[in-house]
């Protein structure tokens, strides 16, 4: 009973972070709102309004063409990162702090704000073309003029707008008309709500009865409406005709409305349109988009402010050991310059760089195909997840129903054996149903014919029970009517709000029992043979949420039996039909299969009994007080003692290798969770089919509970479970955070895995941010549906599924596939291989600016803390970019295992949700290792320098190049082609550019022997040492991946 609420999404709290829509900031943007006012609309008169609307325009962009570059630029220099070099450029503008030209700290600083400009640029470019598309899908549009085509961004409160079947609904509507026979539509709601059930939406009476759409504009109407909102499970409001007489007043609820985001289904609608813009329904349950930092950027900018430190402790020490003499304070400012090395600017360039390439990477993956990356910010993220948070819908199912099973509880037909079912049908219309008595029938026969006739009830059973109606469309060769008098099979297509109640009539056409036709009040099925079974429908007993089933009473109109038939779920149907020793048992054994259960029974009804009935149902329904209470009384008096036909299985496709990917994600260390807007029961069923919960674990399905009480009670009952799934609906979750959130948060992070059903969008988007709080873990959200957007945009890596659901997750994801198998290898290759890269490409470029530090201080200090560059103009540029820079950034192409290792072992991903590539300890290692190199390099130039201060230059700059090159060497571990040609012209261009550096280095002196003797000695005394220690350690203290490689 955990779903029978009707769901209310919770209301976010404002968030103070960098979230913005637009880019502006909220002043900006909210110049003028008033809070929102319920509204008079009228009918197809925009200009007639009471108050100023938002314009119906989707925006998912950060910036706009004012705050593009103030926002950019301020997201660059809120980091101390940045901030830093902003300063240290601006500080050689003072002549007193001058060390060298000015383009020594401009150009790197302005390269690196360049990179990132274009970068931004191009991804807001992606995403204002990808809303163009969207707001400038054309509608039509009645006006006093006829019909005319407008865009999406240019529809208006007040427009009448045609919508054609399988379009999307462009804003919140009335609906006003439709062009259906039955005076209804059907609405596929999963991007809004994630429901599969399709809706039934009803007309305003008083508009469809007119005679043609354009006589909306003749009459005097109007729409009286609510304040915008955000709750898509209710609505008020009236509609009023003020020139009729009397004048007409109908009451408006959500059967009455066309939410933006949702798809019609069946027919053209016209509606009036009510919000647009900011005020639809499926925008305010949308949070705002947000700039995501990635985990490792924020670690980065955390070592970059020790390496801050270190700078400043240094400089202080220089100027003590000055005693700090003379304006000491200057001399602090200019060491600070001097050391400016420490913290390197290009490592911000470098690693975005290195985003860049791993996108481009990912893009090009011919395994993954259609894979796009729309956030290049962010794929260390992907390295790193803890918590895995899924839709269902179109995510993990694919949302097609198959008939699997039909159980008659003496015998069961699975998809192998329904050619008897078949068989069995055509002998029950083949045969006459009273032959003549034979003498000597055998036995057998009359076990077939009775097997036959129970069969033959099951199917016609499940043929009636069900609100399907067949629809008919040409084909190109048969026109509409033709096909429908001739009820052609190859034109009729089935509507229904739900896909199962679709799977079964399809699974009674495949055995011989076709719907051929239904209107309100009778049902035409065809037998095998061709004929054609009329059958009036007398009442229907709808599907509730609460009651959990549905009945129908049909007058076969050959013989004049009434027959009542039902169907519903096992829990309600065990009570109502007799006694029976097989019910409980086949439905445990086909829901652990993952089918989704309907038991179905009939009872027969006298005309008597039946004139009874409908006598005491049409008093209960014309009753004031209690009227819901007295009808179920009422339907309750027919429900005992009905005669149980069968169980029917049927599965929701899982998408392709879900299964095998989900256990890969479970055996990386990634906990999952299912949120999803669909039922509890359908939940359920999902999670053990697609082994999210595997065969072993148990199920603890949370009770639903309203108050405190009840949930210190369900908590304290759940806490005694140990290694336990937990199902819980939205209602229940709702009140457990809001009472016991610390509590609840700690058991559920405990569970093996987590389905929370009912959801509503910002309850999505809730969790995950509960999550990131309580855990401060990584997270990932994956869906594919509009209700999916906020989750995506708040966790800390958002994928969209590119499915047939539409676009509107994948265009506000992060990442964006086409198949939920694809996750698998976009985490456990390119998170892990996107995270380790840049690992190691961070910490040698640090590695490379500590070495060039170390050397200075070396320097400074052997000349009497003199505040002096040892390197000076072309020299300090150089060895940062043209000399280096290659075979380092080369490094965002190594990997230690091949990819198809990584996917074999997703052990090897646990390992990265320690943070171990990127640690304290490896920090402090790359530390010692470049003091190390930087002595020995400074160390060995002053004691083999012979005569000449530049020989001294040439030596330690010659020998620190080459230890770089070797340790770059050194750190690779696959080699790729591109790695060799990266070393060998880094090389190249430093021989070749000795010509142009006389002003600081000895052409001649280079040219001789003693040279080339010094800097090799002082090169292998740098790193001979450290090679040994590496083969040390390979060989006695190997990391796990290099037990899979050997």
């Amino acid at each position: 009973m955990t779903d029978n609420i009707p769901l209310q999404p919770v209301r976010q709290k404002k968030r103070m972070d960098s979230k913005h829509r637009g880019g502006c900031c909220e002043c900006l943007r909210c110049c003028g709102r008033r809070d929102p006012r319920p509204r008079t609309v009228w009918l197809g008169h925009p200009e007639k309004r009471d108050q100023r609307y938002p314009r119906n325009v989707i925006n998912n962009q950060k910036y706009n063409f004012f705050t593009f570059l103030p926002g950019v630029l301020f997201n660059q220099f809120k980091y101390f990162f940045n901030l830093y070099f902003l300063l240290l450029a601006c500080s050689q503008f003072v002549v007193e702090m001058r060390l060298g030209a000015l383009y020594t700290y401009w150009v790197p600083l302005g390269f690196v704000l360049a990179v990132t400009v274009i970068r931004e640029a191009a991804e807001e470019i992606r995403c204002y073309m990808r809303d163009k598309e969207v707001n400038s899908q054309i509608y039509s549009k009645l006006t006093a003029r006829g019909t005319v085509k407008v865009k999406s961004s240019n529809i208006q409160v007040g427009d009448l707008i045609i919508v054609e079947k399988n379009q999307r609904v462009p804003a919140d509507m009335i609906f006003l008309r439709t062009s259906e026979k039955n005076g209804s539509c059907f609405l596929r709601t999963d991007q809004l709500d994630g429901e599969t059930d399709w809706k039934l939406r009803l007309p305003v009476t008083c508009t469809q009865r007119l005679p043609t759409a354009s006589d909306l504009l003749q009459i005097r109407s109007y729409v009286y409406a609510e304040e915008p909102n955000i709750d898509i499970h209710n609505f008020v409001g009236t509609f009023t005709r003020e020139d009729s007489d009397p004048p007409v007043n109908e009451s408006l609820s959500i059967e009455n409305t066309l939410w933006a985001s949702t798809v019609i289904a069946s027919g053209t609608v016209v509606g009036v349109v009510l919000y647009t813009g900011r005020e639809l329904r499926s925008v305010m349950n949308t949070s705002n988009p947000r700039s995501k930092i990635g985990l490792f950027d924020l670690e980065v900018n955390c070592l970059t402010k020790i390496l801050f430190g270190a700078l400043v402790v240094v400089s202080l020490v220089m100027v003590a050991l000055q005693h700090f003499a003379g304006r000491w304070y200057l001399q602090i400012i200019r060491f600070l310059l001097l050391f400016s090395n420490i913290i390197p600017i290009s490592l911000r360039v470098n690693l975005d760089m290195g985003k860049i390439v791993y996108s481009w990477v990912i893009r090009r993956d011919s395994k993954i195909p259609g894979t796009v990356v729309r956030s290049s910010t962010i794929p260390e993220q992907l390295g790193r997840i803890s918590y895995l948070l899924t839709d269902k819908t179109g995510t993990l199912t694919q949302n097609e129903m198959v008939f699997k099973r039909l159980h008659l509880g003496t015998v069961a037909y699975g998809l192998d054996s329904m050619d008897e079912v078949q068989s069995h049908i055509f002998s029950i219309y083949t045969q006459p149903q009273d032959p003549p008595a034979v003498k000597g029938l055998s036995l057998a026969t009359k076990v077939r014919r009775t097997m036959s006739s129970r069969v033959h009830e099951a199917v016609k059973a499940i043929a009636l029970c069900h609100n399907v109606t067949p629809v008919y469309e040409s084909n190109g060769v048969t026109d509409q009517a033709e096909a429908e008098r001739h009820y052609e099979d190859s034109c009729r297509v089935y509507q229904a709000s739900s896909p199962d109640e679709v799977a079964l009539v399809q699974w009674t056409e495949s055995v011989g029992l076709t719907l051929v036709g239904r209107d309100q009040s009778s049902v035409q099925l065809r037998s095998p043979g061709g004929h054609i079974l009329n059958f009036t429908i007398l009442q229907i007993f709808p599907f509730t949420y609460e009651s959990k089933r549905m009945g129908i009473i049909v007058r076969d109109e050959s013989t004049g039996e009434i027959t009542f038939y039902m169907k519903g779920a096992d829990v309600v149907m065990a009570g109502i039909v007799q006694y029976n020793d097989w019910l409980e048992e086949e439905c445990g054994n086909m829901a652990r299969e993952g089918l989704r259960v309907l038991v179905v029974a009939k009872k027969s009804l006298t005309e008597e009994q039946y004139q009874d009935f409908e006598a005491r149902y049409v008093q209960a329904k014309l009753s004031v007080h209690d009227r819901s209470l007295k009808v179920a009384t009422v339907i309750e008096s027919l429900e005992m003692e009905m005669e149980l036909l069968c169980l029917t299985g049927v599965e929701d496709q899982l998408q392709t290798d879900v299964r095998p990917t989900l256990e890969t994600l479970r055996n990386a260390g990634i906990k999952v969770w299912m949120l999803t807007g669909d039922k509890l029961e359908t939940a359920t069923c999902t999670a053990k089919n697609a082994h999210l919960v595997t065969r072993t674990q148990d199920i603890h399905i949370f009770r639903l509970v309203t108050n405190r009480g009840e949930a210190h009670l369900e908590l304290n009952a759940f806490r005694r479970k140990h290694d336990c799934a937990l199902v819980i609906s939205g209602d229940s979750l709702e009140v457990c955070l809001k009472y016991y959130e610390y509590e609840f948060m700690e058991l559920a992070c405990q569970c093996p895995a987590v389905v929370c059903c009912r959801c509503a969008p910002t309850q999505k988007a809730q969790i995950v941010r509960l999550l990131q709080e309580r855990t401060g873990k990584l997270t990932c959200a994956v869906g594919d549906g509009g209700n999916d957007v906020s989750m995506i945009q708040e966790a800390d890596c958002g994928v969209g599924v590119e499915g047939k659901e539409g676009k509107q997750a994948s265009l506000a994801a992060d990442f964006s596939i086409t198949q939920f198998k694809h996750l698998g290898r976009l985490l456990m290759v390119h998170g892990r291989n996107s995270y380790k890269r840049s690992a190691a490409l961070s910490q040698f470029v640090i590695h490379r600016s500590l070495c060039i530090s170390t050397m200075q201080a070396v320097f400074s200090s052997v000349f009497y803390f003199a505040s002096v560059p040892l390197y000076q103009g072309f020299l300090i540029i150089g060895y940062s970019t043209i000399y280096t820079m290659f075979p380092v950034f080369s490094l965002v192409l190594d990997k230690d295992v091949k990819s198809e290792v990584a996917m074999l072992y997703p052990e090897l991903y646990k390992d990265l949700l320690k943070g171990r590539p990127l640690s304290y300890k490896t920090f402090l290692i790359w530390v010692l290792i470049s003091i190390y190199q930087g002595s020995i390099i400074m160390y060995g130039a002053l004691l083999l320098f012979e005569s000449e201060f530049v020989h001294i230059v040439a030596i330690s700059f010659t020998s620190l190049i080459l230890t770089e090159l070797l340790m770059v060497a050194l750190t690779i571990q696959t080699w790729h082609w591109l790695m060799i040609v990266a070393e060998l012209l880094s090389l190249s261009c430093y021989i070749a550019s000795l010509v142009f550096l006389h002003e600081f280095i000895d052409v001649y002196f280079i040219a001789t022997l003693s040279f080339l003797w010094k800097v090799t000695v002082i090169t292998l005394v740098s790193c001979l040492p450290l090679y040994v220690l590496k083969y040390l350690r390979r060989r006695f203290s190997p990391p796990s991946y290099s037990k899979l490689t050997s």
